[in-house]
């Protein structure tokens, strides 16, 4: 390892460590059962016609984070979603979040230009579902620096980053923690514990990857284990719901579904 690449991860450490402790929007959880969300990022096409069909399945819905800059274009992930999709998606109660127009990366892009690009791609949401709106946001790629968390909080109930773990207690609706499927590496065993963890603490555990694939990228899963996790989550008698759906029950300390 070169000193430059010792430097970066104590750079980016520090970043880390700084959005983690400013510009808090404190949420003290009073659900009295634990609760599970299901979110994709970049809204891959199969993250809605596959992991979409099996929510379905087991009358769930999830939230989608979408970045309109890249909409119809082939990625890494798949080919990512239409106006059709969007429109799909709505019809069927699923949430549609915010990834930034461009899908800015959290912590090389300066906080001001992160918070144009949201505003750009809530605009566009409008052009194309006039009436629809973003409550949530997830950060692309990576943490947010600390004034672009500031600035992210000002437009949305709840933005979503990493931290493979649950939210527990006291979180951060600035900086919601996730669990990114992918980083599992197949290991169901790993996700079943973690499912079991967030039931014993009645936490909020917010599932993220990418597409539902046979063949998925690395950044996504197949549909056979994204079922047994759906499955297993059911089973845990979690509430399963959107993000800003399981916020609001969460607020409230209700129990419903």
């Amino acid at each position: 390892m070169t000193m430059q690449d010792i430097y970066a991860r104590i750079k980016g450490r520090c970043h880390t460590l700084l959005a983690e402790v400013l510009f808090k929007k404190p949420l003290k959880m009073n659900n009295a059962a634990p609760h599970v969300s299901f979110t994709f990022d970049d809204f891959p096409r199969s993250a809605l016609h596959r992991g979409g069909d099996i929510l379905a399945q087991h009358g769930l819905r999830g939230t989608y984070y979408a970045s309109f800059g890249h909409m119809g274009e082939e990625s890494v992930s798949g080919s990512l979603f239409t106006r059709e999709d969007v429109e799909m998606l709505l019809a069927r109660g699923h949430e549609l979040g915010c990834h930034t127009f461009d899908h800015c990366h959290s912590r090389e892009t300066r906080p001001e230009a992160f918070e144009a690009s949201i505003l750009k791609n809530r605009q566009a949401l409008h052009e194309v579902s006039p009436g629809a709106s973003f409550k949530s946001l997830s950060y692309p790629i990576v943490g947010p620096l600390a004034d672009t968390k500031r600035r992210a909080g000002k437009y949305f109930r709840s933005c979503r980053c990493g931290g493979q773990t649950y939210n527990v207690k006291n979180a951060d609706l600035n900086l919601l923690n996730a669990f990114f499927l992918e980083r599992s590496k197949g290991d169901l065993s790993l996700v079943k514990e973690v499912i079991e963890n967030n039931r014993r603490e009645r936490g909020w555990l917010i599932f993220a990857t990418h597409d539902i694939d046979e063949n998925p990228s690395p950044y996504g899963c197949t549909p056979a284990f994204f079922e047994e996790i759906v499955k297993y989550s059911v089973g845990s008698g979690a509430k399963i719901l959107p993000v800003d759906e399981a916020l609001e029950n969460i607020c409230t300390g209700s129990n419903g579904n």
